[in-house]
């Protein structure tokens, strides 16, 4: 028996789950299309990018999370969050669109960059006396399956029509990036 996605009802899951374990850490990126897009674009843009960065990306975009997260958490207050989010999607489709080959140290400053405000968003949701470890541990996992899920649609990368896809999955990424931000806006 097939079953049906309700987007609405994910939507409304990562705009209200309860932050307090495992499961809710797990679920926050896979529930918000901005997160869930801009961690595939990672995995893509490492697959593009080759070897070290395939590897690099998707390492160094869960530890600034987890610094952001930790900024979170804690208190501090940072502004333009959901505007920077949406950013990350366009920025990211964007340099997956176009295959920009930047040194590495460039690449990985802009993944961590935004790696921090998905983390500070993912930390701000944590509710006061929870568990802050299972869930970052939770958040950091499902962040790195994303990241998978890009780095293994990439690997079509290395054809021809491959780099077509890719690129066409990389303009939908920054489309869809641009609705973020416009409703981050509104």
């Amino acid at each position: 028996m097939l079953h049906t996605i309700d987007l609405l009802a994910l939507a409304a899951l990562h705009e209200t789950s309860g932050a307090g374990g495992f499961g809710s850490g797990f679920l926050h990126p896979l529930t918000g299309a901005d997160h869930a897009l801009a961690m595939i674009a990672v995995g893509l843009w490492g697959a593009q990018l080759g070897k070290p960065a395939v590897a690099l990306l998707p390492v160094a975009f869960p530890l600034a999370m987890t610094l952001g997260a930790f900024v979170g958490f804690s208190g501090v207050e940072l502004g333009a969050v959901e505007i920077c989010i949406a950013l990350s999607a366009i920025l990211l489709g964007l340099v997956v669109m176009l295959e920009t080959r930047p040194p590495l140290w460039l690449a990985l400053l802009l993944v961590a960059g935004f790696a921090i405000f998905h983390g500070y968003a993912h930390g701000t949701e944590l509710p006061e006396g929870e568990d802050g470890l299972r869930y970052s541990i939770g958040f950091v996992l499902s962040t790195g399956l994303l990241h998978a899920v890009g780095i293994t649609l990439g690997l079509v990368h290395r054809h021809a029509w491959g780099r077509k896809l890719m690129r066409g999955l990389g303009g939908g990424v920054c489309i869809a990036g641009c609705w973020f931000l416009w409703s981050a806006l509104r």
